[in-house]
Protein backbone atom coordinates (compact mmCIF):
# COMPACT_ATOMS: atom_id res chain seq x y z
CA UNK A 1 0.00 0.00 0.00
CA UNK A 2 1.38 3.07 -1.21
CA UNK A 3 2.62 5.83 1.51
CA UNK A 4 2.32 9.49 1.21
CA UNK A 5 5.98 11.16 1.96
CA UNK A 6 5.22 14.32 4.02
CA UNK A 7 8.11 16.95 3.75
CA UNK A 8 6.78 18.93 6.65
CA UNK A 9 7.19 16.18 9.11
CA UNK A 10 10.09 13.99 7.81
CA UNK A 11 9.79 10.23 9.12
CA UNK A 12 12.17 7.07 8.71
CA UNK A 13 9.37 4.80 8.08
CA UNK A 14 9.97 2.39 5.85
CA UNK A 15 13.84 3.19 5.62
CA UNK A 16 14.63 2.39 9.53
CA UNK A 17 16.89 -0.56 8.26
CA UNK A 18 19.76 1.75 6.31
CA UNK A 19 22.40 2.83 8.13
CA UNK A 20 21.35 6.17 7.39
CA UNK A 21 17.91 6.20 7.53
CA UNK A 22 17.92 9.60 8.81
CA UNK A 23 19.16 11.37 5.82
CA UNK A 24 18.03 8.81 3.34
CA UNK A 25 14.49 10.27 4.99
CA UNK A 26 15.23 13.53 4.44
CA UNK A 27 16.40 12.88 0.64
CA UNK A 28 13.04 11.21 -0.11
CA UNK A 29 11.24 14.47 1.87
CA UNK A 30 13.19 16.81 -0.30
CA UNK A 31 11.82 14.89 -3.78
CA UNK A 32 8.52 14.74 -2.56
CA UNK A 33 8.81 18.79 -1.80
CA UNK A 34 10.12 19.43 -5.14
CA UNK A 35 7.31 17.71 -7.04
CA UNK A 36 4.91 18.85 -4.95
CA UNK A 37 6.03 22.77 -5.46
CA UNK A 38 7.06 22.00 -9.42
CA UNK A 39 4.08 19.57 -10.07
CA UNK A 40 1.87 19.78 -7.28
CA UNK A 41 2.08 16.03 -7.22
CA UNK A 42 1.72 13.89 -4.04
CA UNK A 43 4.82 12.21 -3.97
CA UNK A 44 4.20 8.46 -2.77
CA UNK A 45 6.16 5.45 -2.29
CA UNK A 46 5.55 1.95 -1.61
CA UNK A 47 7.76 -1.18 -0.15
CA UNK A 48 10.00 -2.90 -2.29
CA UNK A 49 7.81 -6.10 -2.45
CA UNK A 50 5.15 -4.61 -3.82
CA UNK A 51 6.94 -2.25 -6.32
CA UNK A 52 9.15 -4.75 -8.21
CA UNK A 53 7.80 -3.77 -11.69
CA UNK A 54 9.66 -0.12 -11.43
CA UNK A 55 12.68 -1.58 -9.50
CA UNK A 56 13.10 -4.18 -12.17
CA UNK A 57 12.39 -1.27 -15.11
CA UNK A 58 14.77 1.08 -13.47
CA UNK A 59 17.52 -2.10 -12.66
CA UNK A 60 17.04 -3.02 -16.48
CA UNK A 61 17.82 0.41 -17.66
CA UNK A 62 20.99 0.39 -15.56
CA UNK A 63 22.26 -2.77 -16.91
CA UNK A 64 21.44 -2.16 -20.59
CA UNK A 65 23.15 1.29 -20.34
CA UNK A 66 25.55 1.02 -18.85
CA UNK A 67 26.29 -2.05 -17.18
CA UNK A 68 25.88 -1.51 -13.59
CA UNK A 69 23.70 -4.01 -10.93
CA UNK A 70 23.32 -2.32 -7.30
CA UNK A 71 24.48 -4.37 -4.66
CA UNK A 72 22.57 -2.51 -2.00
CA UNK A 73 19.01 -3.38 -1.17
CA UNK A 74 15.67 -1.42 -2.36
CA UNK A 75 13.59 -0.75 0.27
CA UNK A 76 11.16 1.59 -1.84
CA UNK A 77 9.87 2.86 -5.05
CA UNK A 78 7.54 5.12 -6.90
CA UNK A 79 6.57 5.21 -10.16
CA UNK A 80 4.51 8.47 -11.68
CA UNK A 81 3.90 10.86 -14.31
CA UNK A 82 3.97 14.29 -14.35
CA UNK A 83 3.35 16.21 -17.38
CA UNK A 84 4.74 14.00 -20.07
CA UNK A 85 7.25 12.25 -18.16
CA UNK A 86 7.51 9.33 -16.58
CA UNK A 87 9.46 9.18 -13.74
CA UNK A 88 10.34 6.77 -10.85
CA UNK A 89 12.71 6.37 -7.89
CA UNK A 90 14.46 3.51 -5.64
CA UNK A 91 15.37 4.20 -2.34
CA UNK A 92 17.96 1.60 -1.39
CA UNK A 93 19.23 0.18 2.14
CA UNK A 94 22.61 1.98 1.79
CA UNK A 95 21.18 5.27 1.45
CA UNK A 96 21.28 5.40 -2.45
CA UNK A 97 18.07 6.92 -4.46
CA UNK A 98 17.98 6.26 -8.09
CA UNK A 99 15.68 8.41 -10.14
CA UNK A 100 14.75 7.79 -13.99
CA UNK A 101 13.64 11.01 -16.05
CA UNK A 102 11.81 9.47 -18.95
CA UNK A 103 9.82 11.57 -21.23
CA UNK A 104 7.18 10.20 -23.20
CA UNK A 105 8.04 12.40 -26.59
CA UNK A 106 10.88 10.73 -28.45
CA UNK A 107 12.89 14.29 -28.70
CA UNK A 108 12.55 14.79 -24.69
CA UNK A 109 14.80 14.20 -22.48
CA UNK A 110 15.73 10.69 -20.42
CA UNK A 111 18.07 10.56 -17.90
CA UNK A 112 19.03 8.22 -15.02
CA UNK A 113 20.10 10.52 -11.90
CA UNK A 114 22.12 9.00 -8.80
CA UNK A 115 21.57 11.10 -5.38
CA UNK A 116 23.95 9.62 -2.36
CA UNK A 117 22.41 10.81 1.28
CA UNK A 118 24.52 12.54 4.23
CA UNK A 119 26.72 10.15 5.78
CA UNK A 120 27.15 7.12 3.27
CA UNK A 121 29.99 6.35 1.15
CA UNK A 122 30.31 6.31 -2.53
CA UNK A 123 29.16 2.66 -3.70
CA UNK A 124 31.85 0.49 -5.44
CA UNK A 125 29.72 0.10 -8.23
CA UNK A 126 29.53 3.75 -8.50
CA UNK A 127 32.50 5.14 -7.86
CA UNK A 128 34.80 4.80 -11.12
CA UNK A 129 32.22 5.79 -12.87
CA UNK A 130 30.85 9.17 -12.07
CA UNK A 131 31.80 12.21 -10.48
CA UNK A 132 29.36 13.39 -7.91
CA UNK A 133 28.59 17.42 -7.11
CA UNK A 134 27.26 18.17 -4.09
CA UNK A 135 24.14 20.48 -3.32
CA UNK A 136 22.51 21.14 0.25
CA UNK A 137 19.65 20.53 1.11
CA UNK A 138 17.72 21.98 4.72
CA UNK A 139 15.81 18.63 4.71
CA UNK A 140 18.66 16.03 3.29
CA UNK A 141 21.99 17.85 4.51
CA UNK A 142 24.63 17.78 1.48
CA UNK A 143 23.57 15.61 -1.11
CA UNK A 144 25.97 14.43 -3.31
CA UNK A 145 24.90 13.50 -6.94
CA UNK A 146 25.24 12.27 -10.68
CA UNK A 147 23.54 11.45 -13.69
CA UNK A 148 23.94 10.26 -17.11
CA UNK A 149 21.52 10.28 -20.20
CA UNK A 150 19.49 7.65 -21.16
CA UNK A 151 20.21 6.56 -25.05
CA UNK A 152 18.02 4.17 -25.61
CA UNK A 153 13.62 2.92 -26.20
CA UNK A 154 12.22 1.57 -22.64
Amino acid sequence: MPNTVDFNAVSTAGLESSPVAAALAGLRANEARYFKNKYDHVFMVEPASDAEATIDWVHRILKEERDIVISSRPLEATAFQVENIRMAYVFYESGLSINVMYTIDDLGKRAVGFKLSDGMEVPAELASRFKFARQKSKLAGTIRGSYFVVKNEY
